[in-house]
């Protein structure tokens, strides 16, 4: 029983969360972790069966940047290290955690690229990492991920086309890519998502007309797309608006016609954005 209790985890993980805790200078996080003591005892972190599940040290002041070596942790379920200050850019090998089902990265200052093999992630259901500094583009294999629910991508620096392959993501119920440098029209192929409740693309540098098929987004309660460069909003009126809760677009010339939208009962919201953060983890 005392060998259960205490289990401890491999030296491979051991030592992966050793350099997690160097490298993010441990020594000033918040709470702190005694590796004198069971890596089970330490803080935020869930061991299951002699493996680390889970690491949730959101707000603990964090500094520095991830290092490689946590693609070692295979079994990691959770990895929440939100409200920080991480620098430096997303390692590619934490691609390799194909056990991860959350990973919230937002509120740091987290530079570079989105690891393009981000993909074989293939049992993630949330991504978030708004607020950082994260550039170049939104690889393709994300809409790889057909267990995604909640894709947060904004306030970065994104740029480029948002990748047809999102509109695969059959799951994904919410996708935050405001306040990025994306451009380029909306795919055609987003109007498949039909379990996408929430889709805010607000100040970005999209052009074109919207797509015809937003009319097939049933489950749609907010949709935030003002200042970018459309040509038209006139496929809005394909939308059904019935149960819609916010909608926010600029705002021309043309002369919509929402049959069943109820504006009075509607908040047309202005361009600020406003991220949600989880009550239980304040």
């Amino acid at each position: 029983m005392v060998n259960t209790v205490f289990a401890e985890v491999s030296k491979k993980e051991k030592k992966a969360l050793l350099d997690f805790y160097h490298s993010t200078n441990g020594n000033h996080w918040t709470n702190k972790w005694n590796l004198n003591s069971p890596v089970s005892s330490w803080y935020g972190v869930k061991v299951v069966d002699d493996h680390v599940v889970e690491i949730n040290l959101f707000r603990n002041n964090l500094q520095g940047p991830l290092p490689v070596t946590i693609g070692k942790l295979q079994h990691l379920e959770v990895l929440n290290l939100a409200f920080n200050n991480l620098t430096g850019a997303m390692p590619l090998e934490i691609a390799a955690l194909e056990n991860l089902k959350v990973l919230k990265l937002e509120m740091n200052r987290i530079k570079g690229g989105l690891p393009e093999k981000m993909g074989s992630m293939a049992s993630l259901v949330e991504f978030t990492a708004f607020n950082n500094f994260i550039t170049g583009t939104i690889p393709e294999s994300i809409g790889e991920i057909a267990s995604l629910k909640v894709l947060n991508l904004s306030s970065n620096n994104l740029e480029g086309k948002i990748p047809s392959s999102l509109g695969s993501l059959s799951s994904l119920e919410s996708l935050g890519l405001f306040e990025n440098r994306l451009d380029g029209s909306i795919p055609s192929e987003m109007g498949g998502l039909s379990k996408l409740k929430e889709l805010v693309l607000a100040n970005n540098q999209l052009r074109g007309d919207i797509p015809k098929e937003f009319g097939q987004l049933a489950s749609l309660r907010v949709l935030q797309i003002q200042n970018n460069k459309f040509d038209s909003f006139k496929n809005l009126q394909y939308l059904d608006t019935q149960g819609m809760l916010v909608l926010d677009f600029d705002e021309g010339n043309e002369k919509l016609d929402f049959k069943n939208i109820d504006f009075s009962k509607t908040r047309m919201a202005d361009t600020k954005f406003e991220d949600e953060v989880d009550d239980d983890n304040e």
